[in-house]
């Protein structure tokens, strides 16, 4: 049964030219990883910031999503108005593995007393490798399976706009604004047939936004969306409640729509030192199979000071 919900999910994915689905990468603490995904973000914290996050999807489900991110960001000027950045995005499910790299860079501006406006700008490639034969397993006669897809690079270029002030952000981007279409002409040429799409890389919207209400001088409350829309698929809505006590330990709940609930934890170890926290549980009927053990979710975020930069106390995010 396990091989059967396994080989159901990697031909849902990966073989229907028609099925586009979601292909970002999905994160359920995305208030941290936000560099990730607009362009415009970079710098925005004032500091060297470095973060990295592991996430596992569907745990004990051979071949489900598993994903890496590493980004760095960091302003490169005394007035903060330039800031630069690097992310690195390794995805892995089923039969595909897809490496993603990014380098973003960002304009602001004051637009008033407390708010600055930023502009992004993010350009990179991504690396697919598709190992097909652990789909002949189970389709030993299928022409379509015959060669692998080995590094195939494609060109990504995104754009960003980032507002902020010091309780409240806002941003929209298209990391990826290039459609990029993925096939074997050798193995479509040797069948006789027109090229196909084996699969199409198709653009991503982001919405996302956030408050920091103060309830009492040491508890603060941190409520957050992020909408994601992708052309084919249904609008991904991510809403997240989030306490934050003493400016050091955040604790909170998010529901991503009609798909999973999840639990969040942060802790502020240090000025410099921040680690989180993320559990989730499916409500579809993936999240009701003996072999899903949910969804587990980890960073680790690291901020050095230079001789231009210093610390922004309080850092909200």
């Amino acid at each position: 049964m396990k091989k059967l919900l396994l080989f159901t999910f990697i031909i849902t994915c990966f073989i229907p030219f028609s099925n586009y689905g979601q292909q970002d990468s999905q994160y359920t603490q995305y208030m941290y990883n936000t560099v990730s995904f607009n362009p415009a973000y970079a710098g925005s914290r004032g500091v060297l910031s470095v973060m990295g996050l592991y996430r596992s999807q569907w745990l004990g489900l051979d071949g489900a999503p598993n994903t890496q991110t590493l980004t760095i960001n960091s302003p490169i000027n005394e007035r903060k108005k330039l800031g630069i950045g690097l992310s690195i995005i390794n995805d892995a499910i089923g039969a595909a593995n897809e490496t993603n790299f990014n380098a973003s860079a960002s304009y602001t501006i004051s637009v008033s007393d407390i708010g600055k406006l930023s502009f992004g700008l993010n350009a990179g490639g991504t690396l697919l490798n598709v190992d097909l034969s652990t789909l002949r397993r189970f389709n030993t006669d299928d022409p379509l399976l015959e060669n692998d897809i080995d590094n195939k690079f494609s060109p990504n270029v995104g754009l960003g706009l980032y507002y902020r002030t010091n309780r409240f952000y806002a941003g929209i981007s298209v990391p990826n604004l290039l459609e990029t279409k993925h096939f074997n002409k050798k193995t479509l040429s040797s069948i006789n047939t027109q090229a196909s799409v084996f699969a199409r890389e198709r653009i991503n919207y982001y919405l996302i936004t956030g408050h920091v209400f103060e309830l009492i001088p040491f508890i603060k409350f941190k409520p957050a969306l992020l909408t994601k829309y992708t052309v084919g698929s249904p609008i991904q809505l991510d809403l997240s409640v989030n306490v934050m006590f003493n400016e050091k330990f955040t604790v909170g709940t998010s529901y991503r729509w009609s798909k999973a609930f999840s639990a969040v934890a942060g802790f502020q170890i240090s000025e410099r030192v921040m680690i989180g926290f993320a559990y989730d549980r499916e409500v579809t009927d993936l999240g009701q199979t003996r072999f899903n053990n949910g969804t587990y979710e980890a960073i680790l975020r690291f901020e050095l000071k230079n001789i231009h930069h210093e610390f922004l106390t309080p850092r909200f995010f």
